[in-house]
């Protein structure tokens, strides 16, 4: 998360960048970014020579591209893009492009310690790069990419087998494995799935499928004791470091940590659990039965349900819970168990004040978007605007607008709402 206590929390509201302008000066402008502090907007720009670059707040890059794009601000502000030219490929931060190019490049993530980390392919090998710097070691397939908290360490599913075509015998006997900073497991298995680390990046648990039919976890290689139908993505326990992750038994899903069954296998889906921060409660999206989809916390259910449940969100304190939820076209926003009284054509995922006391949502309705706190509506709506970002201090709300052409910042009140 970036560090909003450095920003310009003056209420008001300013104008950062005329955009309009943009559509003249260039042959054609991409879909518009914003940094997390406001201060800045950027997009892929075609030139008037037929080049791509990026455009940050009407200054372009001054490097050209045969192709520039998945443009993404990193926490601290710097634009990053990933960028080809002669047919290869590199990560422009900035305008400055890391001094090495690559078969291909993707999955721009970025470290808490300000590291940027891509998904790198060279020379038919596949791992990742931190900073420009690779894995010493590289695979004939590399996928789930991950980025431990740390900024600094990385994991992904590889293969460690050679696999002839249709050899399905080496297959079975297993071909994947976990690399963790380019290291593989010694541990093989018929398919791994989203490896993850624990809050120390100390550890990587992952799921994982023993054979065609029984599936289950793995902590740095070692499987749970216990085989299932199908399991979800695991997650560690910030505290405690246990292992929580969604099961099937029987044909229903429950929940299991390290191995042992901690919510009965009695609800018709059950996935992307979270813990909350100090470790005490673990929520998750569930389906009490086909179709009827709802938020539980240690295996209690809210009482509402809807067709579709996503998004979903738990309050810096663990006690308050929020997400998104889906009825045919229409989109709430489902908090406390409650369904806020309006509906929109599209919703985003809910946003917690740092207090825990206020949760706030981009929305859009009638083609315009807006920010919606607790309910209740923000006076304007925009042509375009970007999730909210509360104040450290609970009180204010950062929108991130465009507005007539124009690029805004708007620092509200929340008793603006």
């Amino acid at each position: 998360m970036p560090n909003a206590s450095t920003w310009d929390w003056n209420p008001g509201r300013r104008e950062v960048q005329d955009i309009s302008s943009w559509s003249t000066k260039f042959e054609w402008v991409e879909e518009f970014h914003a940094s997390a502090d406001g201060e800045k907007v950027g997009a892929v720009v075609k030139t008037s020579d037929g080049d791509f670059t990026a455009c940050v707040n009407g200054q372009e890059w001054e490097e050209r591209y045969e192709r520039v794009f998945y443009l993404k601000f990193s926490p601290d502000g710097r634009l990053t893009g990933i960028t080809q030219q002669d047919g290869e490929w590199t990560l422009a931060v900035d305008g400055e492009h890391w001094p090495e190019t690559y078969g291909y490049i993707w999955s721009t993530m970025f470290g808490s310690n300000g590291s940027i980390v891509c998904a790198v392919q060279q020379d038919g090998e596949y791992g990742m790069g931190i900073d420009g710097v690779l894995w010493e070691n590289l695979f004939a397939n590399a996928n789930n990419f991950t980025l431990g908290s740390d900024g600094k360490s990385t994991a992904a599913v590889v293969q460690v087998t050679p696999l002839a075509q249709a050899d399905i015998e080496t297959f079975q006997k297993g071909i994947y494995s976990i690399a963790v900073n380019g290291e593989a497991w010694d541990k093989v298995f018929m398919n791994c799935y989203t490896p993850v680390f624990d809050a120390k990046c100390e550890k990587v648990a992952c799921q994982v499928r023993k054979s065609l039919y029984d599936y289950t976890i793995a902590v740095d290689g070692k499987i749970w004791q216990r085989e299932f139908q199908c399991v979800w993505d695991p997650c560690f326990n910030p505290v405690s470091g246990a292992v929580a992750a969604p099961v099937r038994l029987g044909g229903k899903w429950g929940m299991a940590q390290d191995g042992e069954i901690i919510w009965p296998a009695e609800f018709a889906q059950c996935w992307h659990q979270q813990f909350s921060a100090d470790g005490s409660k673990l929520w998750a999206i569930v389906a009490t039965s086909l179709g009827k989809f709802t938020v539980a916390v240690n295996g209690t259910p809210w009482n509402v349900t809807v067709p579709v449940v996503i998004d979903l969100a738990v309050s810096p304190d663990g006690n308050r819970g929020a997400a998104l939820g889906k009825t045919d076209y229409a989109y709430t926003v489902m908090c406390d168990g409650k369904v806020w009284n309006d509906s929109y054509a599209m919703a985003w995922k809910p946003v917690f004040s740092p207090d825990s006391t206020k949760v706030a949502a981009k929305v859009e309705k009638n083609g315009r978007f807006t920010v919606v706190l607790d309910g209740k509506p923000y006076g304007q709506d925009f042509e375009q605007c970007w999730e909210p970002i509360f104040s450290p201090c609970s009180t204010k709300v950062l929108i991130r607008a465009i507005d007539g052409g124009k690029f805004v910042r708007i620092v509200a009140d929340v008793s603006d709402f």
